[in-house]
């Protein structure tokens, strides 16, 4: 069975995209704007980039990744893998045909199968409705995050407020960065 692992830069109350508020700040500009960027705050991704078997992404998430990461040279080995988009409405015309291998999946029942599959981890990355979703349906099996010492406020919150359970989750690694930037890698305790 291979693990799911959403990843994501946070920032401190939660969020992943202001909606609201300052505009230098939209979209992925907040995680730049708002700390002094240090090269080992980024050796996360490295890492993550050697363990990823497949990248799994919402509609949005592929549609914003897919123009841009292949032209990229940070991203050469994502590029390889397969991907999969749970989507209901993107068709196969909609994908591009130079980040290889590309699977639309309709459902969440459809990612609960591709789980049980062999190989290495699956990567979330950005998706943050897929993430939500996926968390809700105990889907999500560790959470690799980034949280930057900024309240945004107003914006996407990277867990749902669904009434359910508690989630335990285990901390089994976690780094601070001089700009105040926290590395925490949680497993999902079952």
């Amino acid at each position: 069975m291979r693990t799911i692992v959403a990843t994501h830069f946070v920032s401190l109350d939660g969020k992943v995209d202001p909606t609201g508020g300052d505009p230098a700040l939209h979209d992925t500009a907040w995680t730049f704007k708002t700390v002094d960027s240090l090269p080992e705050m980024y050796e996360l991704k490295s890492q993550e980039q050697e363990e990823a078997g497949a990248l799994l992404l919402g509609r949005t998430s592929y549609q914003m990744f897919a123009p841009v990461w292949p032209k990229m040279d940070e991203f050469v080995r994502y590029n390889t893998l397969p991907k999969y988009v749970v989507s209901t409405t993107l068709t196969e015309d909609d994908l591009v045909d130079n980040w290889g291998e590309t699977t639309i999946l309709r459902s969440l029942d459809d990612v609960a199968k591709l789980k049980e599959t062999d190989g290495a981890e699956i990567q979330v990355h950005g998706s943050v409705s897929l993430t939500r979703a996926l968390a809700d349906a105990g889907l999500v099996d560790a959470y690799h995050l980034l949280v930057f010492p900024v309240l945004l406020g107003q914006g996407k919150p990277l867990f749902s407020d669904a009434d359910k359970a508690a989630q335990k989750l285990r901390l089994v690694e976690h780094e601070a960065y001089k700009n105040g930037v926290q590395k925490q890698i949680f497993e999902v305790v079952r």
